[in-house]
């Protein structure tokens, strides 16, 4: 509540004379966006017309793609998901220890955090950071199933990932990134909670690839990621193809002055 507002409430009823549409301005201003930030907003993205599956919004020229709610979560445990991802060759490029901190982004089902708990015990953590609640309860039920206790679920929002400022060893967003509303706030926070040296890693399926059986938002370009992310204080480090059908792309955190992502 602003200061006017409170001032007004604590007013005798006789007094507080000022008329409804002035205070609802004045509730608008307070919860309004500053300027500055409409104006970041404004300039980072653009729209276009909504193709089939994308929300309209675009960021450096790519169409960022609608978000598979948690009704598909069954899509993610698919048992020919293995072939397909071949998620034992992930992890084993991930070149995980134990005692490591690792933040699963877009964790979902927690298809991957279960594992990797597994890989950095004992004495790490997988922090599986989702912004759908429900998402978050299925993870609860798999770490209950599965006798894990070592994935801390965190609920981020739609332009933050509510971490820890200098926390994270690794960071993995497997098939997300393409999908997040605010690719740019998303990331800057994402770096902000890796340590200096941290390691961010983007698994999206191969747009340079036509063979590859998935819609064309739901796919991205080596090129592109590499774009999207140069504006952070990354430095790419590879890019690991090993797996069938994805890129593994793999960046460090830059040591950054105090103040900056």
């Amino acid at each position: 509540m602003t200061t006017s507002m409170i001032r007004l409430a604590a007013l005798p009823v006789r007094h507080a004379v000022v008329p409804l549409w002035r205070l609802f301005l004045l509730a608008t201003l307070a919860l309004a966006p500053p300027a500055a930030a409409l104006s970041q907003e404004t300039s980072r993205y653009s729209r276009a017309p909504e193709s089939p599956d994308g929300i309209g919004k675009v960021y450096m020229g790519r169409e960022i793609a609608r978000v598979m709610g948690w009704q598909g979560a069954a899509w993610l445990n698919r048992a020919e998901r293995a072939r397909e991802e071949r998620p034992d060759l992930l992890l084993a490029a991930l070149e995980l220890k134990p005692g490591m901190s690792v933040a699963d982004v877009g964790a979902g089902t927690g298809y991957y955090s279960a594992p990797m708990a597994k890989a950095v015990a004992p004495g790490g953590r997988v922090y599986a950071v989702d912004v759908q609640p429900q998402m978050l309860a299925l993870i609860k039920k798999r770490m209950a199933s599965e006798a894990i206790d070592n994935i801390v679920p965190v609920l981020g929002a739609n332009d933050d990932v509510r971490l820890a400022p200098n926390s994270i060893d690794l960071a993995l967003l497997v098939d997300t990134y393409h999908e997040l509303d605010a690719p740019y706030e998303v990331m800057a926070s994402l770096v902000r909670a890796l340590k200096p040296g941290g390691r961010l890693v983007l698994v999206e399926y191969r747009a340079e690839d036509p063979a590859v059986p998935i819609k064309p938002l739901h796919k991205m370009s080596e090129a592109q990621v590499k774009r999207e992310l140069d504006v952070l204080p990354l430095r790419h480090e590879r890019t690991d193809n090993r797996l069938p059908w994805q890129h593994l792309v793999v960046f460090r955190r830059l040591d950054v002055k105090p103040g900056k992502p």
